[in-house]
């Protein structure tokens, strides 16, 4: 069951979902999600110095992207077809039994920004900022500006709780991370 924006709010506020810094409910909560900002980190691709990428090599990660740390009120211009990760400002925990989705706001779409590629579903149990799969597929560049709503997260209610949540997985590969992380499909292949 996806939460209403009554339940986000007092779950919020009870701590059972954990969101740093304080989300500003006036703005940021929807009907039944709640709107996550840009942080100001980005992972760009190298894709002039690597000429193709195995996910069975761990060497061709090496140098794959390089971070960009855009400073406060200072776009970060993404190009047209221009795929980067980019983080949440916002840090979530969430308990054992609820699971959330990133999905992407109707206004960015409008302009040809996808937020995730794929990889849409928070955990239950996961804790850390958010990376997000950013890709312009419009005709012209855009800026984001850090700060800026770029999401939304929709939470849902598991039957009962997790028995391995997020932390206790063996393959827990993104747990607690604090900047956008690159793939580490990687690990998947080596175990």
């Amino acid at each position: 069951m996806i939460l209403s924006d009554r339940d986000i709010k007092k779950y919020i506020e009870e701590g059972k979902i954990k969101v740093v810094p304080k989300p500003n409910f006036e703005i940021q909560l929807g009907p039944a999600s709640l709107d996550f900002r840009l942080g100001n980190e980005f992972r760009v691709f190298n894709h002039t110095v690597k000429p193709y990428i195995d996910p069975k090599d761990p060497k061709t990660f090496h140098n794959l992207t390089e971070i960009v740390k855009v400073s406060k009120n200072k776009p970060f211009v993404l190009q047209p077809s221009q795929f980067i990760l980019g983080i949440t400002l916002e840090e979530i925990e969430l308990p054992d039994d609820i699971g959330a989705r990133i999905e992407g706001r109707s206004s960015w779409g409008r302009l040809g920004i996808i937020v995730h590629s794929t990889a849409g579903y928070i955990d239950p149990g996961f804790k850390g900022r958010l990376t997000l799969e950013i890709s312009n597929i419009g005709m012209l560049p855009i800026l984001l500006y850090p700060g800026m709503r770029i999401c939304q997260i929709a939470f849902e209610t598991l039957s009962s709780p997790a028995e391995k949540p997020y932390p206790k997985k063996k393959d827990a590969k993104y747990f607690g991370d604090m900047d956008p992380q690159e793939s580490k499909i990687h690990k998947d292949l080596s175990s």
